[in-house]
């Protein structure tokens, strides 16, 4: 097993952050619902390829992203639509559209690959740019593992008006996804990876080392014993959402 660490960094790095790196490394070995290993690698490397995409950085600076043309810098194996969503989730994600994502579908990927696409994207930049912050060079990926996608779709995900994709409703009692929440409480963020109940694990995991558990989320007067209290974290955390253009 390929584990994450952080050893040669000049000072001392709390093990959780390891621990669950490693643990998200395991994952991109493994098959998951809607993506096999290699397609997961392959999204993990094209996360960094889009850092450095000349086309990427057209579209950018563009007044419209479709009114320039060109390709995407790629050495994976992933589908165009696959490579589309990558890229412009990580450079441009502040001007994704509904139409955007419906164009994705007509192409050829599927809803489910597309959320599970997502999580894996979130969690690679989140540690990646943890390395970034540390003074620490990005992990060497590992190495494709075995197994076939389960295809699971838990049976209460539904569309509705309030995302592009199908979610799990907010009440979850008593359903094979009632650890992702506690039932009718949780904010949309977190429902919008349920159609794969894994990404939202994993986020949980990623969030209880570089944020907080998400059980603490929603009482603002929790610190969780960190080293900066909670009104400097969400202070921080509110500065770059703006930097990074965010709607949420």
């Amino acid at each position: 097993m390929q584990s994450v660490n952080y050893d040669d960094v000049s000072f001392s790095i709390r093990p959780d952050f390891s621990a669950s790196h490693t643990r998200f490394w395991q994952r991109l070995q493994s098959a998951g619902c809607w993506l096999d290993s290699r397609q997961k690698i392959d999204i993990a490397r094209a996360v960094r390829e889009a850092r450095h995409c000349d086309f990427c950085c057209q579209r950018k600076q563009a007044l419209s992203p479709k009114s320039v043309s060109g390709k995407h810098k790629n050495s994976t194996g992933l589908s165009d639509p696959m490579l589309e969503a990558v890229h412009t989730i990580v450079t441009d994600a502040s001007r994704i559209t509904e139409s955007w994502y419906q164009d994705l579908l007509t192409h050829g990927l599927t809803d489910g690959e597309y959320v599970e696409l997502v999580g894996t994207v979130v969690s690679l930049v989140s540690i990646d740019s943890f390395a970034d912050a540390v003074g620490a060079s990005h992990r060497p990926l590992p190495s494709p593992g075995a197994g076939k996608v389960s295809q699971y779709r838990p049976a209460t995900a539904e569309t509705s008006d309030q995302a592009w994709v199908p979610m799990l409703d907010s009440v979850n009692a008593g359903t094979p996804e009632a650890d992702l929440w506690p039932s009718a409480n949780t904010g949309n963020v977190v429902r919008a990876l349920s159609l794969v109940p894994d990404e939202v694990r994993m986020l949980k995991d990623l969030s209880a080392a570089h944020y907080l558990e998400m059980k603490y989320v929603r009482q603002a007067g929790v610190d969780a014993g960190r080293a900066l209290d909670r009104s400097q974290m969400e202070l921080v955390a509110g500065r770059v959402s703006a930097l990074n253009r965010c709607y949420y």
